[in-house]
């Protein structure tokens, strides 16, 4: 009898189930779970030796019996949130319309999208207790809270969700259409990179962006991104462990200037209308101290670079001169002294970092060769070993750049000064066969020695009064072209500081000056004039670097 029966239900009944819980849930997938559920109670109870009286009524009390306990398991999922009672969700007998199953699926839409924005203060209680079916007390528990606090949460993020579904959200525009940001940083990397190992995502970059623009909560700068508030909420937290993000009550604040393209549009037109006189008048003054050094201070340089290659260094070191001077003589006003700088000058930061970040928004006009210096990478257990006066100026210009490591290590400049002084006990052969791929270094027969320039302080004497002066004079003049264009900018970042960096006066300094960036006109300038030359033919690989001893 029990085989009979068997047999009767699946050849009869189990195609039958499935479209009966079709209609019902609405989804293929749900329907296949669920008559399977009524299917494995059937059977299991008919393999026990269960024989109904009436066979068929039996089954579908049984099918809408485990069809009213699925229902029930989705009204604490879904009608808890928006207050909607589950046969708004729930699929009639009779065929839907292409109308019901739009309005069913945009109403879950809309519920899935508050879930994503809605906060983790709520956020982690509500999937608890709606998603998870955990009870007020062990949520309650696990979280460390009194009932009452879960209870309150409760209907705080259920009031929350229902105003949320009602809304008509959009996204920002960087949604869809993300920027990117320029980054220069001055100082020293912490132990893991930072900053540069929270900079290298678009997501970071525009939530810095975001908040630097418009300071804002975590839920609208997720609106703004168009990124879930789980994601985003863990993004800032990092950018704020780095420092690089602060919050003020419930608003995320940018910690570093961005500059605005239009400033930087402004900066760059000013700066042409100097270049050219600018660049002859650096080149005046660096001639003039070079020919009296060659002249009166013949050992003051040893390597083996032509003097042609050797200029790309000592022009652009003199830019570098000739900007701290104009910076220096215009003193940024101090609201307060501050005890967060280290010992080279700029913020100390967590792991051991001590840096200085300044942002640049993207600009569409052509801009100056962008150069920047790098000297010796000294992690933080280093830093108490002194400095090492090694430069490689970066240069953006051809394929310039990319001749040149990114920076030496400590221990590679130490080799490089080592051999330079003449003192080659103890060097690793490992590091003098980097340097040598490098290119700062070359074999000889008798050893190694650096291929590039190297100023010995100790081999040069200071320059007459009457010399001094004359040379002095040059300088000034350039100075005084530089101090012009440096005021300008300086007007310009006062002009644009956000309310919550002006009580930040190391912050403004660091801004102007980074601002302030000679190097690239400069050089483009005497590219222009022949004062240096380049081909990408020539095998020049060592251009703007410089050891000075």
């Amino acid at each position: 009898m029990t085989d009979a029966l068997i047999h009767e239900f699946t050849e009869q009944y189990l195609e039958k189930l499935f479209y009966f819980c079709l209609k019902k849930t609405g989804s293929r997938e749900e329907a296949g779970d669920l008559s399977s559920d009524i299917a494995l109670q059937i059977l299991t109870a008919l393999r026990r030796g269960t024989v109904p009286a009436h066979f068929s009524a039996w089954v579908w009390q049984i099918a809408r019996n485990r069809y009213s306990r699925w229902a029930d398991a989705e009204h604490k999922r879904l009608t808890r949130f928006n207050g909607t009672d589950i046969t708004d969700f729930e699929l009639e007998d009779e065929d839907p319309t292409p109308l019901d199953g739009l309005i069913r699926r945009e109403t879950l839409a809309h519920l899935r999208r508050e879930l994503a924005f809605i906060t983790s203060d709520y956020r982690d209680i509500v999937v608890a207790y709606y998603i998870d079916d955990r009870s007020v007390r062990d949520i309650a528990a696990s979280l460390g809270l009194p009932e009452g606090t879960v209870m309150s949460k409760l209907h705080r993020a259920r009031k929350i969700l229902k105003e949320g579904m009602s809304m008509a959200r959009e996204f920002g525009k960087l949604s869809y259409k993300p920027e990117d940001v320029a980054l220069i940083m001055n100082g020293g990397y912490g132990k893991h990179g930072e900053p540069w190992c929270y900079l290298n995502r678009k997501l970071s970059k525009n939530l810095l962006l975001a908040a630097y623009r418009t300071p804002s909560t975590a839920e609208e700068l997720s609106l703004e991104l168009g990124i879930s508030l789980p994601y985003t909420e863990e993004e800032l937290a990092q950018l704020v462990d780095a420092t690089l993000m602060k919050k003020n009550g419930s608003k995320y604040e940018t910690n570093i200037f961005i500059v605005s393209a239009d400033t930087q549009e402004k900066v760059i037109s000013n700066l042409r209308t100097i270049t050219r006189e600018l660049t002859q008048t650096i080149i005046d003054a660096l001639e003039y101290e070079t020919k009296w050094l060659n002249e009166n201070c013949p050992d003051w340089h040893e390597g083996y670079q032509p003097y042609e290659d050797m200029k790309w260094g000592l022009l652009l070191r003199k830019v570098d001169l000739l900007s701290r001077a104009a910076v220096d003589s215009i003193a940024e006003p101090r609201t307060h002294e501050t005890g967060s700088l280290g010992p080279f000058g700029h913020t100390i930061r967590p792991n051991g970092g001590e840096w200085d970040l300044l942002g640049f928004e993207m600009l569409s006009v052509p801009q100056p060769c962008f150069v920047g210096c790098h000297g010796a990478h000294m992690m933080p257990e280093e830093r108490h070993l002194g400095h090492i006066g090694f430069l490689q100026y970066k240069i953006n210009f051809r394929n310039i750049a990319a001749q040149t490591p990114e920076h030496l290590t400590y221990l590679e400049a130490q080799t490089l000064q080592s051999l330079a002084c003449g003192d080659t006990e103890g060097l690793m052969p490992e590091i003098l066969s980097r340097l040598t791929d490098y290119g700062y270094i070359e074999k000889t027969s008798s050893g190694y020695r650096p291929t590039i320039l190297v100023r010995f302080q100790s081999k040069t004497r200071p320059m007459p009064p009457e010399v001094q002066a004359e040379h002095d004079a040059i300088f000034h003049r350039a100075r005084e072209l530089a101090c012009g264009h440096y005021q300008f900018c300086r007007e310009l970042i006062y002009q644009e500081i956000p309310d919550f960096l002006r009580d930040d006066p190391h912050q403004i300094r660091h801004a102007c000056a980074t601002l302030f960036r000679l190097r690239g006109a400069v050089l483009e300038e005497a590219l222009r004039t022949d004062y240096i030359t380049y081909s990408d033919t020539a095998s020049r690989r060592m251009l703007g670097a410089m050891l000075t001893i």
